[in-house]
């Protein structure tokens, strides 16, 4: 897979090299190509955005640049082309796993108040948000979209399985994890982690994570019942 992220800021996707994803590209699993957005702009000061018609607080970023750079990096548009933006639908682990599987996808990032719209019309394909709040632009978004589905392509994660019992694979929160000493500040391990019953400790879990779910996310049940 190949991910092409357009952005003001190249520099903020150094952490890409970090942890098992920077192991991961090194080794070929996937791809990321960054293209800083400026390099596109005909200004002669490479200015990228300017004050919006109508008034307003705050510069939008301009149309040609965006363009330009959105058209050479996918000149055939043959990638899914995503806008980074608080406007767009909330990912979710669904979504993730469904980008996971493409061949190709373009990150198009805002900055200022964001892109003229126009943009938009001619260029996105979709338009993703990681949540309801606003940031100061989409690199942060475009950074947790590229590490969630970096984790689904093969052999990122080292074991298929990585990914299988996690947080709303199953429309569940995560069971709890323990791990050695048994006991640590008074605290003990389940019994149960320790018997060696592999069918009462997967129920345990089961019944840990619907337990977990209806008391911190209890929409994720009710979806799954509608479903």
């Amino acid at each position: 897979m190949k991910i092409k992220i357009l952005t003001l800021f190249p520099e903020m996707y150094n952490i890409l090299s970090e942890s098992v994803i920077g192991k991961a590209l090194k080794q070929g699993a996937f791809e990321v190509e960054i293209f800083n957005i400026r390099d596109f702009s005909k200004d002669k000061h490479k200015r990228c955005d300017d004050a919006p018609f109508g008034g307003g607080t705050g510069m939008v970023m301009t149309p040609q640049p965006l363009y330009d750079a959105i058209t050479a990096v996918d000149p055939n548009h043959t990638a899914l082309r995503i806008y980074l933006s608080p406007k767009g639908k909330v990912l979710n682990q669904e979504k993730v796993v469904k980008l996971s599987k493409l061949s190709e996808i373009v990150l198009i990032n805002g900055s200022y108040e964001g892109v003229d719209e126009r943009i938009i019309n001619l260029c996105v394909d979709e338009e993703i948000s990681i949540g309801d709040y606003i940031l100061t632009s989409g690199d942060l978004a475009s950074l947790v979209l590229t590490n969630a589905v970096a984790r689904y392509i093969p052999k990122v994660l080292g074991s298929e399985s990585s990914t299988e019992e996690e947080s709303f694979s199953e429309g569940l929160l995560e069971y709890p994890h323990f791990t050695r000493p048994q006991e640590f500040m008074g605290l003990a391990v389940p019994e149960i982690l320790l018997s060696g019953n592999h069918a009462k400790i997967k129920e345990w879990r089961e019944g840990e994570s619907i337990k977990i779910t209806k008391e911190r996310r209890p929409e994720l049940i009710k979806n799954d019942k509608q479903k």
